[in-house]
């Protein structure tokens, strides 16, 4: 018996080496939050964390926002702006700003001066949202300002491009059916881990234009490019479970150093092309 129990331990220790840092980072982690995830639970529109909501006041970088965040939880979190499209208000881009705040973080859906600014401009304000996010907003003890992320839906993924190139201290970039006429001289200098996501019948940011090669532009070492079935509008603006899988998951491993989620990111899944393994 004493010799089974031996071996059972022996056998035990070799697979935890055999794991190695995938399970070691996960468990020395400072920043994990939440139960372990599932297939179900990583599509959640509605995650682990109950959710309250604050607007943007005294602000001057950026139009309108309104914040969501993990409601009666302690400590700090990774903290994203989110910016909407071209002719399109804050209001479109509240669902998956709320979802990603009910999966553990702090997130501002950004509305612009004007519905008509371009990506460039769409990019200053995302970064002077994330600074109004970790110095002047209500839930500024909540951000953790050194876990910083951006995404935005097509203008507003042109402008997390432009805005992620600027910051070279930026955790994690997921834009949305980006749009960006001029973007080509950005991309390379995107150094955060990014997630480019597009849409297989999208007219209006054809991926054959731009979210493919920018996403091959790219010089950061962790990348991805995700196709979703639909046009330009439906898979972003609507609640989606699939784009809420990825974008979670992609959050989750860059923002909170959560190796966890590295089983939704590698291999890559169908509809979906990535470096792997991350580091």
């Amino acid at each position: 018996m004493r010799i089974r129990q031996a071996l059972v331990a022996f056998c035990a220790a070799i697979a935890m080496v055999v794991a190695g840092p995938s399970y070691a980072s996960a468990l020395d982690s400072p920043y994990q939050r939440g139960p372990d995830p599932t297939e179900a639970s990583v599509k959640a529109i509605a995650g682990p964390f109950a959710v309250d909501q604050v607007k943007a006041t005294g602000h001057t970088g950026f139009g309108s926002g309104t914040i969501f965040y993990p409601k009666d939880e302690k400590g700090t979190f990774g903290t994203i702006a989110v910016s909407p499209g071209f002719i399109s208000p804050e209001g479109l881009v509240h669902w998956y700003a709320k979802t990603l705040a009910s999966h553990g973080f702090v997130v501002m859906a950004m509305g612009t001066f004007t519905v008509a600014d371009p990506p460039p401009s769409r990019g200053d304000q995302l970064r002077a949202a994330l600074d109004y996010m970790k110095t002047k907003s209500p839930v500024k003890d909540k951000v953790d300002p050194t876990r910083l992320g951006l995404s935005g839906h097509s203008m507003g993924g042109g402008g997390t491009l432009d805005a992620a190139s600027k910051m070279p201290d930026l955790k994690a970039a997921v834009p949305l059916a980006p749009w960006y006429l001029t973007g080509g001289p950005v991309i390379p200098k995107v150094k955060a881990p990014t997630l480019v996501v597009g849409a297989n019948i999208d007219f209006v940011a054809p991926m054959a234009i731009f979210a493919t090669p920018f996403y091959k532009a790219l010089t950061s070492p962790n990348k991805a490019l995700l196709t979703l079935p639909g046009d330009h509008m439906t898979p972003f603006l609507l609640a989606n479970p699939t784009l809420t899988k990825f974008a979670v998951s992609w959050f989750k491993r860059f923002l909170d150093d959560d190796t966890r989620y590295d089983q939704f990111l590698c291999p890559n899944p169908a509809s979906y092309e990535g470096t792997c393994p991350l580091t």
